[in-house]
């Protein structure tokens, strides 16, 4: 498979990428018991818990870009693992609030390292997380990630030439 592909698309490329690094991630993590979603929500909550929050599912979804209905099923095997607990918001009764176990933290904290190590690895071609080529990819890709879409209707007819 060659990693030059003349005439492909923004799109496909960063679709490349994405299931590229998944893949990766997934085999890195396999190990600990996790999946890339898995690891995706545990080392989110890590973080935020580092940083003081408590979030809810939804809070979470947020942040992970994952579906809210996708972050619930995570979380319910997650906690059946032993590696969260889920209980109710106190200010929110339909909400519920995420924490990492002390098994939860334990195996996150080694899953961060193991995710560190790859992702090295994968951004060696930049010359490596701390490069300005990697910086520069990261601010085009934060650019690309806040930009809004405008859903399209599929078939819509247009109202040009039309009157009301």
């Amino acid at each position: 498979m060659s990693n030059r592909m003349p005439g492909s698309t923004p799109g496909f490329l960063v679709w490349r990428l994405a299931n590229k690094w998944r893949v990766a991630v997934d085999r890195a993590v396999t190990p600990l018991g996790l999946t890339h979603a898995q690891y995706s929500l545990v080392a989110s909550l890590h973080g935020m818990q580092r940083a003081g929050e408590r979030p809810s599912q939804r809070r979470l979804a947020d942040h992970t870009g994952l579906e809210a209905l996708y972050v619930s099923k995570l979380a319910r095997a997650l906690e059946s693992a032993g590696l969260i607990e889920r209980t109710r918001d106190p200010r929110d009764p339909r909400a519920m609030q995420l924490t990492l176990t002390e098994q939860g933290q334990a195996v996150t904290r080694q899953a961060i390292a193991v995710v560190q190590e790859l992702h090295q690895q994968l951004l060696e071609p930049l010359g490596g997380p701390d490069a300005q080529r990697t910086r520069v990819l990261t601010d085009e890709l934060t650019t690309l990630l806040d930009a809004p879409l405008t859903p399209s209707v599929p078939n819509e007819p247009t109202r040009q030439g039309t009157r009301p």
